[in-house]
């Protein structure tokens, strides 16, 4: 370990000086000490007392690398002794009870440290400058000797025991790495330089045999000397880092690209010809952006529709309809055929093929013709014998209740019904106008009620049937004189494939 710490030591110090920068010989004394924080009793009061700071020194090399006229980086490497020493004498009563007069000791492990500070400097004079510094540092046990005395009092004898420092994971011994916060201020005069430093350590470096954190604490001086010379500063007024006799603006600080000119926006184009000062643009729209004639975050010059809002994917264009439907293409599952918007853009379905759409279409699964509104129609014959056994229909006077003469005509509408399993049938009560339009509206209900329930008591499912009232609403006739009125009561029956709200209309 030893050995790679000399050798890091030596290769750092000339990659340094190969680097062509400014290097020092520095160094200085210091003082080490130990934050510890454990749960040993009364630990404040009796034992912490004892602990004092270590003397020792630091020795080794820095570098500055500029990183514009007042400020640098400065790497270091150094050997730097750390640790802290431990002295108690007892009371009387004490070293009579433990027989132990005097404890005393030493721990000191010394470490190759790696500080890199970010330093500033305040110029004081032509040669004299004040600078601060701050950064972390990173340390390699290097070695270290730890050492405990003692005085017994009933013998007057004294014990000593001095070990090497070891490094590991286990018990009494320290971490191989250490690392933390170090800040520095003082004086720099031309090629020599003093400071002052305080050294901030982060990591519990050492593994006690009882619970407790051990962190390193250093205050001390360094003094130094610079190896090589200070490069001549180069004259520039604004402090751009573009010399003034190539700096077509040396009062007003700018950059390389537009010769030494202010450049808000950082386009390349000095502020004095950019006509879009603070927004990034082109030479060739004079420092302003690409126009977006459209706003849609399309530029004119990738824009295949720059007057009209559009997508990227589209080159700038809107989202296409194919069709001309008014639904654009990525919503439209039928982009080639005009449809409505209700059927994702494609047209009315016509599910039987009837040529009749479904929205218009009474048997959307069934083929008819139009005449009959897309159902199969329905044979002369049969259409007949419903209204012969409509027009046979009786009920008492002022009553829901089917006469005996009725069921015959009701037997046949019921054989129709069996023979004709996928016919529905409506069953529509009316009444002439006598009496209030309520009574007569309920007697209607009823009437048509009572067929209804005299056709599913003969085994026709209720499904199949249909039965409202209408009362006076729809008369056949005008209701002028007895015989008129006669026709308007009646019970119409109208053979359907599908009652008329029951048809399909697809979304």
């Amino acid at each position: 370990m030893k050995r790679f710490l000399l050798l890091l030591l030596c290769c750092s110090f000339a990659l340094i000086a190969d680097a062509q920068l400014r290097l020092a010989v520095t160094g200085g004394p210091h003082s080490a000490g130990i934050e510890e924080n454990n749960n040993i009793p009364d630990w404040q009061n009796k034992i912490q007392p004892g602990y004092s700071n270590r003397t020792t020194f630091h020795f080794g090399f820095l570098g500055d690398i500029p990183l514009s006229k007042r400020w640098s980086v400065q790497p270091a490497i150094l050997y730097t002794g750390k640790g802290r020493k431990f002295s108690m004498i007892f009371s009387e009563e004490e070293y009579q009870f433990t027989d132990t007069m005097f404890k005393g000791g030493s721990f000191f492990p010394n470490y190759i440290e790696i500080p890199v500070n970010l330093t500033h400097k305040i110029p004081l004079g032509k040669k004299t400058s004040f600078f601060l510094s701050a950064g972390p540092y990173i340390g390699f046990f290097y070695n270290g000797k730890s050492k405990d005395e003692t005085r017994l009092y009933f013998s007057n004898v004294y014990k000593s025991q001095e070990e090497d420092i070891e490094a590991g994971s286990e018990k009494n011994m320290v971490s191989t790495l250490d690392y933390g916060l170090n800040f520095k201020g003082g004086f720099e005069f031309n090629s020599f330089f003093i400071s002052g430093f305080y050294s901030y350590g982060l990591k519990d470096f050492y593994q006690a045999d009882y619970s407790g954190s051990f962190k390193h604490r250093v205050t001390g001086a360094s003094i130094g000397i610079w190896l090589n010379k200070k490069d001549i500063p180069v004259k520039d007024k604004d402090g751009d880092g573009i010399p003034d006799d190539r700096d077509n603006c040396p009062d007003q600080p700018g950059t390389e690209l537009t010769g030494g000119c202010p450049d808000a926006d950082g386009d390349g184009i000095p502020d004095r010809e950019d006509k879009c000062p603070d927004i990034p643009g082109t030479l060739k729209y004079n420092g302003c952006p690409v126009p977006d004639s459209d706003n849609d975050g399309i530029n004119d010059e990738e824009d295949k529709c720059p007057t009209v809002p559009g997508l990227a994917k589209y080159n700038g264009c809107p989202v296409p309809d194919t069709d001309g439907d008014g639904i654009n293409d990525e919503e439209d599952e039928c982009p080639a055929v005009p449809g409505l918007a209700k059927y994702k853009g494609c047209p009315i379905p016509d599910t039987d093929g009837d040529g009749v759409n479904d929205e218009e279409d009474e048997c959307p699964d069934i083929p008819g013709p139009a005449s009959n509104n897309g159902c199969p129609e329905i044979s002369k014959e049969v259409t007949e014998k419903l209204e012969k056994a409509a027009g046979n229909i009786y009920f008492r006077i002022n009553s829901a209740e089917l006469t005996v003469n009725s069921y015959k005509g009701l037997d046949e509408v019921i054989e129709v019904l069996q023979k004709n399993k996928d016919l529905k049938l409506e069953i529509n009560g009316h009444t002439d106008n006598s009496g209030r339009s309520e009574y007569n509206k309920t007697l209607s209900q009823q009437r048509a009620d009572a067929v209804k329930k005299y056709l599913t008591e003969k085994g026709i499912s209720v499904d199949r049937l249909k039965s409202t009232g209408y009362g006076d609403e729809r008369p056949l006739v005008e209701n002028s004189n007895e015989e008129n009125r006669a026709k308007n009561r009646r019970v119409e029956l109208i053979l359907r494939h599908n009652f008329p709200e029951s048809r399909r209309n697809t979304p």
